[in-house]
């Protein structure tokens, strides 16, 4: 392996999603990456359909490219063993466990970890953390999304409060993982000595209230439903033209005399009503109604092509398919495609230690004999672990063999 975290070992105890992905983005950095599931797998692998060719979900090939995948028992002592083994030469541990779930089989950080690794990173990902009135719960992104307030601004007045469509407090808590986890290595460079670091889905999501927070920490008025509106800035909105809907996104005054020049509107750059941004966001439903007037026969392409010549930023509302299709994503290789795998790009550039998308996601508990023996164990020590159930022994779980059929 290549890139700049070659050599930094991981092993992942995490499921679903942040610390799946978390793990993935260091695996692509070069790090080597051994992923451990509970003897169930990992639920991702069931949330389908689409499911692939062995029966895994796409959503788990979302996230867990570049990993060696091995099942273990860890409510066994025996399978407590062998994650000490693993251990023993790794630099990160990453889980999200529910809090107290590892103190319960004996593997705590200042119980055991921090003692017996002194240079293990330990990262643990959670709802809300250990303590706290709501240490210790469990946590979901759409859950967060509404407790954080996310929802609350999501959404217009007719469709009331929505989950943002994407799993985003997962994603961010993803790359807050990733960073407390690269900042805990260069600290260890100083000190030498490891540490734990948490991230949590609830603080993640409050983190995302940009500039919504701001806005209430300022004027004490509760934020509302905008749609695709800004709260800040107009117009900064979606409106529709010819052939679908636009995104618009003017920034300031010189950014609203060109798009007003473009659309051959000159008159509403020189409108008393839109004269600065604050005097556009008091009138931004006017204004809205006079924009789709001006761009009604245009087609969203050419619009969209001749704004952004011009410095105006504005881009056709596209579909997942079209957002790939983009000659830019091409250029960014922000899509990955291998026979049997497809996948999203890397979407950081190292330029002296580029990334390379990993290998394609393994199939349950495929590398369980190569990990043990790299750990040390020999086969007659191998048999016994997936006789007593330890380790499972290779093949497909059952709901894989029923999704094949």
């Amino acid at each position: 392996m290549s890139g700049a975290l070659a050599g930094v070992r991981v092993v992942d105890l995490s499921r679903v999603l942040a610390g799946p992905l978390c793990a993935q983005m260091l695996a692509d950095h070069g790090a080597t990456v051994v992923k451990v599931e509970p003897p169930a797998g990992d639920d991702t692998r069931t949330l389908g359909p689409p499911f692939d060719r062995v029966g895994d979900a796409a959503y788990f090939s979302a996230v867990n490219r570049g990993k060696q995948c091995i099942s273990i028992d860890l409510s066994m002592p025996e399978g407590r063993d062998v994650l000490e083994r693993l251990l023993d030469d790794a630099d990160v541990l990453i889980e999200n466990f529910l809090p107290g779930t590892l103190e319960k089989w004996g593997v705590s950080y200042e119980g055991w970890l921090r003692h017996r690794f002194p240079r293990l990173i330990h990262c643990s990902i959670s709802g809300f953390g250990a303590d706290g009135p709501l240490g210790g719960l469990p946590g979901y992104d759409a859950v967060l999304q509404a407790m954080c307030g996310l929802m609350s601004i999501n959404g217009d007045p007719v469709s009331g409060p929505t989950r943002i469509g994407v799993p985003i407090v997962d994603h961010l808590t993803a790359y807050t993982a990733l960073s407390a986890i690269l900042l805990a290595l260069h600290s260890r460079h100083v000190s030498g000595q490891g540490q734990y670091v948490e991230a949590t889905l609830f603080d993640a999501a409050l983190s995302l209230l940009v500039p919504h927070a701001a806005n209430y920490f300022q004027s004490k008025q509760e934020p509302g439903l905008l749609g695709s509106a800004h709260p800040n800035i107009a117009p900064y909105d979606r409106f529709r033209c010819g052939d679908g809907d636009i995104f618009l996104g003017i920034m300031n005054r010189g950014q609203f005399e060109r798009f007003c020049a473009v659309v051959d509107r000159p008159g509403l750059a020189t409108d008393e009503r839109f004269g600065d941004n604050a005097l556009r966001i008091a009138h931004r439903e006017v204004l809205r109604e006079e924009i789709e007037r001006a761009i009604g026969h245009w087609q969203r392409r050419a619009l969209c092509d001749a704004l952004m010549r011009a410095g105006v930023p504005a881009a056709p509302v596209h579909s997942v398919s079209e957002a790939f299709a983009q000659p830019h994503a091409a250029h960014r290789r922000m899509q990955v495609e291998r026979e049997g795998y497809g996948g999203i790009g890397l979407p950081v550039h190292l330029h002296a230690t580029p990334g390379t998308p990993a290998s394609d996601p393994r199939p349950f508990n495929a590398d369980a004999v190569h990990v043990l023996e790299n750990i040390g164990y020999g086969p007659a020590d191998i048999d016994r672990l997936m006789a007593r159930g330890v380790v499972p022994a290779p093949g497909p779980r059952a709901g894989a063999r029923a999704r094949q059929n």
